[in-house]
């Protein structure tokens, strides 16, 4: 399969029309998170926000900076579970994690100190395959194997979730979503395995779009 790095939203005027919005009744800046992405927030005023079906998110920031970030992967991991030899793939949770967790590091966050919060991994399709219990049980087997403390995990159900994240404070808003979204997500999930089926990776894929 292809090696597509996962791919950081960028801060200002490049960003995608609706990507990044201003909420005047909180003041602050939203940037939202789709698939095969992660954002780094330096700023107080951001909020991270992703709705999650079978996917996870991983919240992660370092409470003595207020810099913290979040990715948004579908599939566990690539090459017989090897944290750090899989394919650099946006479908995968290994390289999801390990890319935020780095970058995390070089924004000047102590792995130490790292504060994490794991969300989604819910069982949204009729799917046998269980994608959602799947992707909830490596990204715990992933923080374990690196030493990492998770404290606060929100996962599996049947439910889509939606989350908004605050790095700054660590705050974090999850909302899970009635019948018609669960439809809606996963209508869009089941596209989207039928694309990792049959295509090669070789673009950006935006799952949860919204504008």
């Amino acid at each position: 399969m292809g090696g597509e790095p996962l791919r950081q939203i960028a801060v200002g005027a490049g960003l995608e029309k609706g990507r990044r919005f201003y909420d005047a009744a909180s003041s602050t800046w939203m940037v939202k998170v789709f698939p095969g992405e992660f954002h780094i927030a330096r700023k107080a005023d951001e909020t991270l926000v992703t709705v999650l079906g079978s996917c996870v998110s991983a919240c992660i920031r370092d409470p003595r900076t207020g810099i913290g970030g979040m990715n948004h992967f579908m599939l566990p991991s690539g090459e017989a579970d090897a944290w750090g030899g899989a394919s650099q793939s946006t479908r995968y949770g290994n390289f999801a994690m390990e890319k935020l967790i780095n970058e995390l590091i070089k924004a000047g966050c102590s792995r130490d100190s790292m504060e994490i919060k794991v969300f989604g991994g819910g069982n949204v399709t009729t799917s046998s395959s269980m994608v959602g219990t799947k992707n909830a049980n490596y990204v715990l087997r992933y923080l374990q194997a690196e030493g990492l403390k998770c404290a606060v995990q929100d996962l599996g159900g049947d439910y889509p979730r939606r989350i908004q994240y605050s790095p700054a404070t660590g705050r974090v808003v999850r909302r899970l979503l009635g019948r018609t979204d669960t439809a809606w997500v996963a209508q869009e999930e089941t596209k989207y395995a039928r694309q990792l089926a049959t295509e090669k990776v070789a673009g950006e894929i935006d799952l949860f779009g919204e504008d």
